[in-house]
């Protein structure tokens, strides 16, 4: 066995949750290594959407741009359709992802980013590369067998796949981003509740040159309402565009008690024609496969120095677009609280705040995506009649019939498709995340939050502490627009404050730390000419904003302070209960 290696933090998976987390920690200048038991990223697409808090995450770590490059921009997007087949009669349409006249003002008030359809295996590649650019040491066709830790850190064996060499690494830290079967967790004795493996659904990856039927009608999911397709839980085929408009994946569940569904090239390509609608169309399949929906979470993501995130601790259907996003926020959230411990800024205690913020969020998507498939059976009630022997001719026929019944069910296809915006321009689901931990200090004065619109549908900005600075654009120093999350982050504390706030500003400078900014928003290259800033920030124009590394506020104080004194007793306050360690000050 080789000499044993020695680094910061050991990251297990390459994943949207192991690649954010080492990009992070890399720029942040920890010493990371990302190990992967496959020669290289994703092979298949998988996971796809990516919604506007993960969009931000990667603007802070640079490698938005990358990532716009190669994903299907937000218009094409477009509506969700529901069809009974791609050449056949259309039945419904559902203006989603925020695209719509209805939400679009919502979703570009709410953030400078807008959503991205990037398949992960085009995703993990940039997330990789950059990581890598960033000082990252990567490990492919390395396996994790165990780990051991103790007081000062942890010992972990890998094995070099190709040649069964086995090799240790000691790091201060590890993190299990290895999967839904993850090994890391299991050995850290933690756990996951619920339910795995309760449906099935096959997948068939294939390239087929379908713009004749779609580009008019751009979207990236296309519900096929057939009953010849009706199987599973939701009850109807998918076809999901990859590379609009000639790679898509084919999906249908199966019976799981009947066994493993056919495969077969025959098979394959009368169920891909049956959800085109063309007998003739000719396919050329790449792979196929089969998923599980699960219905588990873990309640606890860490044990002493292991942590874990992604899929090994929050496993769902892909429904409402939630995993590699919830993903990359974790990373996000866990990487600078790494970073501060190992470089001696904050205690220990500020990593237990992870799973404490982290897993309320695990558990709130893994019942939303699940809850998502269920929200299907109302439209299929309005699309079937089941006592029929063709349930879906003879639904449809109902459904245009200018009788009571058709009426009825007319208003009924209303009040389902109404429900679907519960997954398909959830806003509020993916921006309304509020931290709870020793990593907040709470606003004693701002009392329990009261939501002023419904918070899964709609984003409610606020300064509020544990909430995420709000979106604001400002004017830079150049003459161009610059988003207030711009002007955080970046692996560093940022001290908010207005031109009357000079008693913050110096109090600030006068800690004298390495790792805090300040932000005087009014003044040059934070103009707020629209004034939007005033409009959201929530507190006077002198007050303050403590915001952390991930752009969650931390901390606020809603007036002034009298001098720089008073200024920098509040701030050394703060900071150290959310760092949980005294300050080293200057």
């Amino acid at each position: 066995m080789k000499p044993m290696e020695e680094t910061d933090v050991l990251v297990i998976g390459s994943g949207p949750m192991g690649a954010t987390t080492a990009l992070a920690l890399a720029r942040y200048g920890v010493r990371v290594q990302m190990v992967n038991r496959y020669n290289w990223t994703a092979n298949t697409p998988r996971a796809h959407i990516t919604n506007q808090r993960a969009v931000e995450v990667l603007r802070d770590l640079g490698v938005e741009a990358d990532t716009r490059r190669e994903a299907t921009p937000w218009e094409w997007m477009g509506d969700t359709l529901f069809t009974t087949s791609l050449a056949g009669p259309e039945i419904a349409r559902l203006r989603t992802w925020g695209t719509g006249d209805k939400r679009i003002g919502d979703y570009l008030q709410g953030s400078p980013c807008t959503m991205l359809d990037i398949p992960q295996d085009k995703m993990e590649p940039i997330l990789v590369k950059h990581a890598a650019a960033q000082g990252a040491v990567l490990s492919f066709n390395t396996e994790y067998l165990s780990h051991e830790q103790d007081a000062t850190g942890v010992t972990v064996l890998l094995r070099d796949v190709m040649t069964g060499q086995e090799r240790q690494v000691r790091a201060r830290y590890l993190v299990g981003a290895d999967g839904a079967r993850s090994k890391v967790m299991d050995d850290a004795g933690l756990k996951v509740e619920g339910q795995l493996a309760r449906a099935g659904t096959a997948y068939v990856l294939f390239r087929a040159d379908l713009t004749r039927y779609v580009a008019h009608r751009p979207s990236i999911l296309y519900w096929i309402v057939t009953s010849n397709a009706a199987f599973g839980e939701i009850g109807m085929g998918l076809l999901r565009a990859i590379d609009p408009w000639n790679k898509w994946i084919a999906g249908w569940g199966f019976d799981m008690e009947k066994g493993e569904p056919d495969f077969s090239p025959e098979e394959v390509l009368k169920k891909v024609r049956l959800l085109v609608g063309d007998p003739n169309l000719d396919i050329e399949i790449e792979t196929t496969s089969v998923w599980h929906v699960n219905q588990a979470y873990a309640p606890v993501y860490s044990k002493g120095r292991v942590f874990c995130g992604g899929d090994a601790v929050h496993r769902h259907p892909p429904s409402s677009g939630l995993g590699s996003n919830t993903c990359m926020q974790d990373a996000f959230n866990l990487a600078w609280k790494l970073a501060y411990v190992v470089k001696g800024h904050a205690g220990e205690q500020l990593l237990d705040s992870y799973s404490l913020e982290r897993a309320p969020v695990g558990e709130q998507i893994v019942k939303r995506a699940n809850q998502s498939r269920v929200d299907y059976g109302p439209l299929n009630e309005c699309f079937r009649d089941k006592t029929a022997a063709d349930p879906v001719a003879t639904g449809l026929t109902k459904l245009a019939d200018p009788g009571p019944e058709g009426v009825a069910r007319r208003e009924a296809m209303a009040k389902a498709l109404e429900l679907k915006n519960y997954e398909f321009n959830a806003q509020g689901v993916e921006l309304n995340q509020r931290c709870v931990s020793g990593a907040v200090v709470s606003d004693p004065q701002a009392g329990e939050e009261v939501w002023k619109r419904d918070p899964q549908l709609y984003l409610q900005a606020t300064t509020r502490p544990g909430a995420k600075i709000p979106h604001a654009w400002l004017i830079g120093v150049d003459g161009r627009r610059v988003s207030t999350l711009d002007l955080v982050g970046k692996g560093r504390f940022t001290l908010v404050t207005g031109i009357a706030g000079h008693a913050w500003v110096k109090g600030a400078k006068s800690l004298g730390l390495p790792y805090l900014d300040t932000l005087v928003i009014g003044a040059a290259g934070a103009q707020d000419v629209y004034c939007d800033w005033q409009a959201v920030r929530e507190i006077e124009e002198a007050g303050a904003l403590l915001v952390r590394p991930d752009g969650v506020v931390a901390w606020r104080h809603f007036i002034g302070v009298a001098n720089t004194n008073d200024a920098w007793h509040a701030l050394e306050k703060a900071l150290t209960a959310v760092l949980a360690k005294s300050l080293e000050i200057a």
